[in-house]
């Protein structure tokens, strides 16, 4: 013989663990510390220094 489920306990279960899992991939994805996102930053800022220094000049800001 099977088992009685209440639908309302199963929905709310299946509930929960989504939310949980939602919110694991949340800490995995925001939760840096301060220290690691100035890192980031700061990397980010020395990449885009760098492109910039690479940059073709495309003759448009050129005085004539």
């Amino acid at each position: 013989m099977t088992e009685i489920v209440n639908l309302n306990k199963f929905r709310k279960k299946k509930s929960r663990e989504e939310k949980e899992k939602r919110a694991e991939e949340n800490r995995v994805k925001f939760g840096r510390s301060k220290a690691e996102r100035e890192k980031s930053k700061t990397e980010q800022e020395q990449a885009q220094r760098h492109l910039d220094g690479h940059a073709a000049d495309d003759g448009e800001n050129t005085p004539s």
